[in-house]
């Protein structure tokens, strides 16, 4: 385990041979990097795998350095994170590749990217939205008009659960409960997150030069994935994955897909490396 100045938490979950130190950001936000376990554990790339946490996110509260706002210097605080290791690529799940999209000095201290199920915009929350109108889930409305009154992690975590049939393929949601049963949450994260970057969002930085993957569940009901058509997304330095009947979580509908997106990322890498 690593602390950085301002105490975001790094775990190592993965170590194999190479000098790529990959860094896996959760969605959420108030979701910890525990959402992520299935995917660090299912793809295969040289180096160590480590599961981030920004101080005040999932079980990282109380971090050792953090200010007594831990929020005070979300999402820059991620810089801390790239260079608390050699070789960094950092990997944002939905809100978590908005924060990294946030901070245009990543793109010069980066080996790689990959962004998966999320936007370069805040547009895609009114898609979200209706789509929620005309698929309503009666559970997850009960849930969270109790969260709104009484916004405390349990009455999140059941928010998220409820949420389910939303995110995963239809063969794939009882697994999918599973692991938004089991996971962290924190509200204080998802509240500040909600006031202060998610509905103004906009990304600040596009890498033209870094190897970057994004990757997109082609069912993908949360965030669609669209809006990654335009043109000026797609430089000759970007793959772009559309992971066939995948949601939210594209690596527990379709593992095996998500596997070789990432291994063909690792590739481009390591030959650029090769090449310098």
């Amino acid at each position: 385990m690593r602390w950085t100045t301002s105490g975001v938490r790094l775990r190592r979950r993965v170590s194999r041979a190479g000098d790529l130190n990959w860094l896996f950001l959760p969605g959420g936000p108030g979701i910890g990097s525990e959402s992520l376990h299935e995917l660090v554990d299912t793809v295969d790339v040289p180096g160590c795998s480590w599961m981030v946490d920004l101080p005040g996110d999932g079980s990282n509260i109380n971090a050792p350095g953090a200010p007594a706002d831990p929020y005070r210097r979300w999402p820059h605080v991620l810089l801390e994170a790239a260079h608390a290791v050699t070789h960094p690529v950092f990997v944002g799940h939905s809100t978590g590749g908005e924060y990294l999209l946030s901070v245009p000095a990543l793109d010069g201290c980066l080996e790689g990217l990959v962004l998966i199920s999320t936007a370069p915009d805040a547009s895609w929350i009114p898609v979200f939205e209706q789509m929620t109108r005309h698929n309503p889930l009666p559970g997850v409305d009960q849930a969270t008009a109790r969260y709104l009154s009484d916004p405390t992690d349990d009455n999140l975590r059941c928010v998220t659960i409820e949420s389910a049939p939303w995110n995963f393929a239809p063969a794939t949601i009882a697994r999918g409960v599973e692991i938004l049963a089991r996971m962290p949450y924190n509200s204080q994260a998802a509240q500040w997150s909600e006031a202060n970057f998610d509905r103004d969002y906009q990304s600040a930085w596009w890498p033209t030069t870094l190897p970057t993957l994004v990757v997109s569940g082609s069912a993908d009901r949360i965030v669609t994935q669209t809006l990654w058509q335009d043109k000026q997304f797609h430089t000759l330095n970007t793959a772009w994955r559309v992971i066939d009947k995948a949601g939210h979580f594209p690596w527990i509908d379709q593992p095996t897909a998500v596997r070789d997106a990432f291994a063909a990322l690792a590739r481009q890498i390591c030959n650029r490396h090769a090449t310098d």
